[in-house]
């Protein structure tokens, strides 16, 4: 079994790109959340949350 590290937005973009190919967009979603969060950039941050649309699924949002 191999371990996923998450240690940059990108580890999150890849995850959330391959949950959206296996037909998971909730998880796809919150893990472009996470990326977003994650990227200073909020012109980066916009474009990651365009790549896997959808409303937030997270607790208190």
């Amino acid at each position: 079994m191999t371990v996923q590290t998450f240690n940059r937005p990108s580890d999150y973009v890849d995850a959330a790109g391959e949950m959206a190919s296996s037909g998971r967009p909730a998880l796809a979603r919150l893990l472009a959340e996470e990326a977003a969060d994650l990227t200073p950039d909020s012109a980066a941050k916009a474009r990651i949350l365009a790549e896997f649309p959808g409303h937030s699924l997270r607790q208190g949002d």
